[in-house]
C-alpha cells in the first residue's frame, strides 16, 4: 500500500442554477457519474453534500462556482476515471452547462495516505498551481509530480 494519494480538485462556473433547464443535462447525471466514481478502481473518497454530490456547497462568493474534489489511490486510476468512462461525455458537453475559466481549474496533489483533504486546502491548491504552474505542492495530469518520497535521484560524482 503507498504511503500517499492522490487529491484533486476542480472547480466550474455553472451557466445557470442547478435548477434550471440550462443544467438539467449535468445535473440528470451526477448519480451516474458519481456512482460511477464510487464504484472506480482506485477511489477512495469525494466530497459530497446531503444529496450525494458536490454542486450545494459553496465554497466562493460566487454562486454559480461550483467545486468538487476527490481522492484516488493514485493519478492513474483517477486519469482513467476522467477520460476513459463515460465521465468523458461530461467533459465533452462542459461548454453546454459552464462557462470558461481562463485559469487552471483543476489541481492535483499527494497527501498522506488516510487523510481528506478539506475544501480550503483544495482552494489553496488551486490558488498555488494557479500563481505559480506545476510544482509538487500542486500539478496537473500533464505535469504530474511524483510522490514525495520519490524524489528525483542525486547523480553520483564520478
Amino acid at each position: 500500500m503507498p504511503e500517499y494519494q492522490l487529491a484533486q480538485i476542480n472547480i466550474a462556473k455553472a451557466r445557470d442554477a442547478m435548477d434550471s433547464e440550462t443544467m438539467k443535462g449535468f445535473v440528470d447525471r451526477l448519480d451516474e457519474i458519481n456512482g460511477l466514481a464510487d464504484e472506480s478502481e482506485g477511489f477512495v473518497w469525494r466530497l459530497q453534500d446531503e444529496g450525494g454530490d458536490a454542486t450545494s456547497i459553496k465554497a466562493f462568493d460566487d454562486p454559480d462556482m461550483i467545486i468538487n474534489m476527490s481522492v484516488w489511490e493514485s493519478i492513474e486510476p483517477l486519469k482513467h476515471f476522467v477520460y476513459r468512462t463515460v465521465h468523458v461525455d461530461l467533459i465533452r458537453d462542459r461548454e453546454a452547462w459552464f462557462h470558461k475559466i481562463a485559469e487552471s481549474h483543476q489541481a492535483l496533489w499527494w497527501i498522506p495516505k488516510g487523510h481528506i483533504p478539506t475544501v480550503e486546502e483544495g482552494i489553496e491548491k488551486l490558488g498555488l498551481l494557479q500563481k505559480n504552474g506545476p510544482s509538487p505542492e500542486a500539478f496537473t495530469f500533464a505535469k504530474p509530480a511524483p510522490l514525495p518520497n520519490q524524489a528525483a535521484p542525486v547523480a553520483e560524482e564520478s
